[in-house]
């Protein structure tokens, strides 16, 4: 998939007006998955993305202050990142990162369901992975 195919895919699913908030949506909820996994299993996934949307992951999971095997945090402590990365309140930011996620798997031919759901508690996978329609 295409850079910006993939965010007319996340801006058609998430409702956003441009593909700026797009990519805003994007970025916010990659870095914090990023942040949440384990760097080997991110850098997996970004291998897989356009190189501009798997930077998303790479920057943050090779960062030096950042664990290399992804910090715990809650289903709530996530989606709060999420929202302050995108300057969107958590509500938004909650179906925004669903989308991305969404659009993300479709681009990975499920490698990302494969890969991160089992680095994540099963909460936090639920919600993230219930796709744009809120559907798990």
């Amino acid at each position: 998939m295409r850079y910006d195919t993939f965010l007319g895919q996340v801006q058609a699913r998430a409702r956003l007006d441009n593909p700026g908030a797009a990519e805003t949506a994007t970025r916010a909820s990659l870095e914090t998955l990023a942040e949440r996994v384990p760097a080997t299993v991110a850098e997996k996934l970004a291998a897989q993305l356009p190189r501009e949307i798997g930077e998303h992951l790479r920057r943050v999971a090779y960062a030096p202050d950042e664990p290399v095997s992804g910090m715990r945090m809650s289903t709530q402590e996530f989606f709060d990142r999420v929202a302050q990365r995108a300057s969107a309140d958590r509500p938004k930011a909650i179906h925004e990162a669903r989308c991305v996620i969404e659009v993300v798997d479709e681009a990975t031919g499920g490698a990302c369901s494969a890969k991160i759901r089992p680095s994540l508690d099963e909460e936090l996978a639920r919600v993230l992975f219930s796709g744009s329609s809120g559907h798990t």
